[in-house]
């Protein structure tokens, strides 16, 4: 039977094995979804709410013990991963309070003697999910989900089993249903093979997806040849628009923080500084400093800043890609060469004179390298700002958040931040445009991605004629 493997980025060290799931053993856990969705539909919406609360109250109880399973499953700093689960307890305890609210009945006046908008589960949701926040990506879609009515099958990235099986564990601790939420174990070279699979089965009644813009062709594609529903949340390159006016030495220090968070692994992470000319000399020296002041280590220890990358092959794919943009002319200021040592450490990283042609610009670069891209003016950066497939987030500094907003009105996005670093909020919509992606999580929009949106139309006493054709 094929196995599972999960190793320690930070040391090289093996961590666990886990058998792998069997096409009977994935059956098995279609047919328990299924079943258990029939019974959960059931559960008043204040029922689910509390295994919800529950689950946040797990989440918080044990939140060191998971914390440093995603430290050492994918590297992020210990401070980094006790965020990411207090974050996630927030998204369960957001959905527990507002989700009667999102999917209550919506009276509408129409020539019917009642008439409304219902708002109903689809049946089992198929999440694939990647590593980089291996508990959030999975909870920000599994909490509206489970709270809409519906069940879930999640298949996560091999390298974070071990965070998958834990969410299966807290849900199930939490008082879900057996086979409501499960969590598919599923060998590295069988995922093409499993997900397609999955997708095409009748008992799949829609998929989301974070991940890579190629990962979620596929999955976005299989799911259209089956005509189910499918929310894609994939790449980004996020331009951080400096304009003269900011105040640069603090715009510096963020830019700096907010590329390196989680080593620069975040779909979400500003990957290209576009900064204007006048100030771009200066900027760049000031992002230089405060890169070169953040502290590259262990990730369990106190005071590191910035952790490992998650994979060997995800460090060799962003020394390409430095070393190619180097060859096309732009220059390296810091960084750029892996750390000696165990464990897959690569010096954070600036690249200037980043331009058209370099895969800094052209390209997402998914880790610890900040890309300054220098522009005259505001209709260049937006120019600038624009010139990728991506559309995912945004952010414009300036001392006049007013001429931020109308810069960011300009600049294609599905979120757009003035004067702070984009991040994701339970409260706020998230997701894409263009290569990026389609449809949203979180907020009212996230829980009701997965519903069937159903009108009803009744009278009290039969119609005395037809209604006209459409």
């Amino acid at each position: 039977m094929s196995a599972v493997v999960t190793v320690n980025p930070a040391t090289g060290e093996r961590l666990a094995e886990y058998p792998a799931f069997s096409d009977a053993d994935v059956d098995t856990a279609l047919d328990r979804a299924s079943l258990a969705q029939a019974c959960w539909t059931a559960w008043p919406v204040p029922d689910r709410a509390a295994v919800l609360r529950r689950a946040g109250e797990v989440l918080r109880a044990e939140a060191d013990g998971l914390a440093l399973l995603v430290t050492r499953e994918m590297g992020k700093p210990l401070a980094e991963a006790r965020a990411e689960v207090e974050k996630c307890a927030t998204a369960c305890d957001y959905y527990a309070e507002h989700a009667a609210t999102f999917l209550a009945d919506e009276p509408v006046d129409t020539a019917a003697d009642r008439s409304w908008i219902g708002y109903e589960p689809v049946g089992v949701v198929l999440a694939v999910m990647p590593w980089n926040f291996p508990l959030w990506q999975v909870l920000r879609f599994a909490a509206p989900a489970l709270m809409a009515g519906n069940a879930a099958l999640l298949k996560h990235s091999p390298n974070t089993t071990g965070c998958a099986l834990a969410v299966q564990r807290v849900l199930a601790t939490a008082g879900a249903p057996e086979g409501l939420f499960t969590a598919l174990v599923v060998a590295e070279p069988d995922v093409p093979a499993v997900t397609s699979r999955l997708i095409g089965d009748p008992r799949i009644s829609a998929v989301t997806i974070t991940g890579s813009e190629r990962a979620g062709r596929a999955v976005g594609a299989a799911a259209g040849d089956a005509i189910k529903k499918s929310v894609l949340e994939l790449g980004g390159s996020d331009p951080f628009v400096v304009l003269a006016d900011a105040d640069l030495p603090r715009v510096a220090a963020l830019a700096a923080r907010g590329r390196l968070l989680n080593a620069g692994q975040s779909c979400i992470s500003p990957k290209r500084l576009v900064v204007d000319a006048s100030v771009a000399e200066e900027f760049t020296r000031l992002l230089v400093a405060e890169v070169e002041r953040l502290t590259v280590g262990d990730p369990e220890a106190p005071g590191t800043d910035v952790g490992p990358m998650a994979r060997e092959d995800l460090l060799e794919g962003v020394h390409r890609q430095v070393e190619a943009s180097v060859a096309a002319g732009a220059r390296l200021l810091t960084g750029g060469s892996r750390l000696e040592g165990p464990g897959t450490f690569y010096a954070p990283t600036v690249l200037a004179g980043v331009r058209p042609g370099t895969p800094a610009y052209d390209e997402e670069v998914f880790g610890p390298v900040a890309a300054v891209v220098a522009v005259d003016g505001d209709d260049e950066a937006v120019r600038v700002a624009n010139d990728t497939g991506f559309g995912l987030g945004a952010s414009v500094w300036t001392a006049d958040p007013e001429r931020g907003v109308s810069v960011a009105r300009r600049i294609r996005s599905g979120a757009a931040f003035v004067n702070a670093v984009v991040a994701s909020d339970v409260r706020m919509p998230f997701g894409g445009t263009g290569a990026s992606g389609y449809g949203r999580e979180l907020a009212a929009a996230g829980i009701r991605e997965f519903v069937n949106v159903r009108t009803w139309w009744v009278l009290d006493e039969p119609a005395a004629t037809a209604p006209a054709s459409e």
